[in-house]
């Protein structure tokens, strides 16, 4: 049955932990498709990557897409769960597709233009989806204008993706706070997470 999970929180919160572990129990042991949004730009980055990998287990399948994501996914064949890992990266990538100085209106139909795609695979699948993102309009207003701009866009994907969302659970210290349940009990992976609440 057709759901989404939106798991939300600050940098080091748990996120990706957590929907590892959720998206084990609801494939309860079943082939999962993990969409890798990161790009690889510098060895820091390269030694992260391989670490969420080796995070994962060898039987998921692993699709690397930093952008058009929505069109990736009406391509292949979706498993029981998708997991989304994450909103933050490919926001970020649509962003710095942009060149320098673009209008704010251009980068947002940018924004737009992934995030129909995505929802319009998301709506055409059976599958559980699961899609972590960052909360970063908690904090100051950054001083620069791409900083800004990054916060402006990510704030709105979050939105729109928790306003489609069955479930959204908010990371604090590796602990999920329910901020969203419509039809699902999600409180902890390895207990009743995937049946019905």
């Amino acid at each position: 049955m057709r759901r989404l999970i939106l798991i939300i929180g600050g940098a080091r919160s748990g996120k990706s932990d957590f929907a590892l572990s959720l998206a084990k129990d609801i494939s309860s042991g079943g082939d999962v498709l993990f969409v890798a949004t990161a790009r690889a730009l510098d060895d820091e980055m390269k030694e992260r990557i391989e670490a969420h990998k080796a995070s994962r287990p060898a039987s998921w399948t692993t699709l690397e897409e930093p952008m058009a994501v929505g069109e990736a996914l009406q391509k292949v064949s979706l498993p029981e769960v998708v997991v989304i890992d994450c909103i933050t990266m490919l926001v970020s990538n649509l962003l710095l597709a942009g060149k320098e100085g673009e209008p704010f209106d251009a980068a947002m139909s940018r924004l737009k233009t992934e995030l129909d795609s995505l929802l319009d695979a998301y709506r055409r699948s059976d599958s559980t989806w699961i899609i972590v993102t960052n909360e970063v309009g908690l904090g100051v207003v950054p001083a620069y204008r791409l900083g800004r701009l990054y916060r402006d866009m990510l704030g709105h994907a979050n939105k729109i993706l928790a306003d489609e969302a069955d479930s959204v659970l908010l990371m604090v210290a590796g602990i999920p706070v329910d901020v969203k349940r419509i039809r699902w009990d999600y409180d902890r992976p390895g207990g009743n997470a995937g049946r019905p609440g």
